[in-house]
């Protein structure tokens, strides 16, 4: 075999490591032995995911660390990449191209921590964008130029000469909130153009076996399965992977298995007491939580009975100097109603009790619709209020310890026409991505509701917008009824993180979700809308909701706090 390029963490001789940024990629192939390439992964480096890959002899190698190693439960896949063929398909509504700054390195670090991805440093993608190896696509939003989509693409003959004249793809990953179709399928595509064009001969993947979605994308495209073989690490990191997961964990929802994620990572033994509901007990030492997803024993029950009732959430802000918008409850008489819709224009009607936005109708203009409205709330709570609608966007403070953690703008569902499929389509796809994004937990409602935001855009649900055309099919922004969720921590303005953070100290709230409407994250100008006692933790990437509530809940569990609690800081 040539010597090969010369690459970062390369081994002396021919073995090849390459640094990935979320761990090196051990070409097991270039090493002498199977005891070099144990020694390797003996080398991982913390907080990264070292891979063995094209391992010869897995029983062996495992034999020869048993406690240390295991065999990574992933099918590797290979397109032929002389008998692939390009697709006439284009990309509708995105396009692919390679990362180019670093603000593109930034939104793929996010998009791999919203899909419980290891996150890369956030200088690695830049500083590496030279080596000729590695190659990083990334699928662009035509309309908003948000990154929606990325992939790796490692190139073996520039890294290691490969006699093969292989290729490989890793990461490939798409964001949650990507509402339009095809961005995973034209990514693998775009990679094997490229990779066919320079004269690769396959271009191999790995998969975990119970991916199923994948691996019916990967075979429609012509990957075939072959006997090739990972190996990893036991460590935190690969945990679920080679050891028995906590009793019932894969029933948990996401906003319980962050929580659960963050509490095993530190060593917190997990009680899950009801799966179903996001029930578990955290305990370490002679400490004992009860939690529910965010919601824990230190949520006193007088803050979540004001959380619970927003008509006496919104006196006990107002009374501590919040903005917040007229209000009226619901009574017989329709004169107050009427006379308070003529007053504000535009309402919203909710049930005085109630979470994830059921009941809520949103933009209301008339009497018709706010007493369907009425008649809706009343479903989930017998107690309906009425109030001044505040036009501009959504925002979710999450305060934690009395200190912001993250801040976020919810946007309500909307679709992109392609020309040919009917609104109702539309909806039911992007419901079916949302809910695959989200375990399950955001999906579109087809409703009284949906149905009135589009009639007064002129739209049906068998109406068939054209390419390109962006339809809003609800007002609400809630994540539960498919709304989409866009870090704004780093720009929001200190007089919103001020009013929320007073606002969690008026309700005595140690976790707290808080929802203004603002005209802009980087603005003052807010009216407060409601108080969440158990506000979704996940979905908030790249900001340590789960970090700093385990820390709120154990302090010393922490490195940094125990190292200042043992005198080491």
């Amino acid at each position: 075999m040539k010597p090969p390029v010369e690459m970062p963490d390369q081994e002396q001789g021919n073995a090849v490591a390459l640094d990935c940024g979320w761990g090196r990629l051990i070409f097991a192939q270039t090493f002498d032995n199977n005891e070099e390439i144990v020694e390797a992964l003996r080398e991982e480096g913390p907080a990264s995911r070292d891979i063995a890959f094209y391992v010869r002899d897995p029983h062996v190698l495992l034999s020869l660390a048993p406690q240390e190693v295991f065999l990574d439960p992933s099918h590797t896949y290979r397109l032929d990449l002389s008998t692939y063929r390009s697709s006439r398909r284009q990309p509708r509504g995105f396009f692919i191209r390679r990362l180019s700054s670093e603000a593109d390195a930034q939104a793929v670090n996010t998009i791999y921590a919203s899909r419980g991805m290891v996150t890369v440093r956030p200088d690695f993608f830049w500083s590496n964008r030279h080596i000729r190896a590695i190659t990083y696509l990334v699928a662009e939003d035509n309309s908003s130029g948000e990154i929606i989509g990325t992939v790796t693409g490692i190139d073996h003959r520039r890294a290691f000469n490969d006699p093969e004249n292989g290729s490989s793809l890793w990461c490939l990953a798409v964001s949650p909130q990507a509402r339009q179709p095809g961005i995973g399928e034209m990514l693998v595509r775009r990679l094997a153009e490229l990779f066919k064009a320079r004269g690769a001969s396959h271009m191999d993947l790995s998969v975990m076996h119970d991916n199923e979605q994948a691996i019916a994308l990967y075979e429609k495209l012509g990957f075939r399965r072959v006997p090739v073989f990972a190996v990893k690490r036991k460590n935190t990191i690969n945990e679920k992977l080679f050891a028995r997961p906590v009793e019932e964990y894969d029933a948990l929802n996401p906003y319980a298995r962050i929580i659960v994620d963050e509490a095993l990572r530190r060593g917190i033994h997990v009680d899950v007491t009801d799966a179903q509901s996001g029930f578990f007990r955290l305990s370490q030492g002679g400490r004992s939580i009860h939690c529910r997803e965010s919601l824990s024993d230190l949520t006193s029950a007088v803050a979540m009975s004001i959380c619970d009732d927003k008509a006496v959430t919104r006196r006990i802000v107002e009374n501590a100097g919040l903005k917040v918008p007229e209000q009226m409850v619901v009574g017989d008489d329709d004169e107050p109603l009427q006379s308070f819709i003529a007053r504000h224009k535009r309402v919203v009607v909710k049930p005085a009790r109630g979470e994830q936005g059921n009941g809520v109708a949103v933009g209301l203009d008339n009497i018709e619709d706010v007493r369907r409205a009425i008649a809706a709330a009343r479903t989930v709570s017998d107690r309906v209020l009425v109030e001044a609608c505040f036009d501009g966007e959504d925002l979710r403070l999450v305060v934690i310890d009395f200190k912001l953690v993250a801040a976020a703008v919810r946007r309500p569902p909307s679709v992109l026409g392609d020309g040919r499929s009917d609104i109702r389509s539309l909806i039911e796809s992007q419901s079916r991505r949302r809910a695959a994004a989200t375990g399950g937990e955001s999906t579109i409602p087809i409703d009284g509701e949906t149905e009135r935001c589009l009639a007064a855009l002129g739209y049906k649900l068998d109406s068939v917008p054209e390419e390109g055309e962006e339809i809003l099919v609800r007002k609400t922004a809630n994540l539960h009824t498919g709304g989409s969720i866009h870090d704004v921590t780093g720009i929001v303005h200190s007089r919103l993180v001020e009013a929320a953070c007073k606002a969690a100290r008026a309700i005595d709230i140690p976790v707290v979700g808080i929802d203004f409407m603002v005209r802009s994250p980087t603005e003052p100008d807010y009216v407060f809308i409601e108080a969440n006692e158990r506000p979704g933790l996940a979905n908030h990437e790249p900001q340590p909701t789960a970090e700093r509530f385990v820390d709120l809940l154990f302090p010393l569990s922490g490195q940094k706090s125990a190292a200042l609690a043992l005198g080491r800081l």
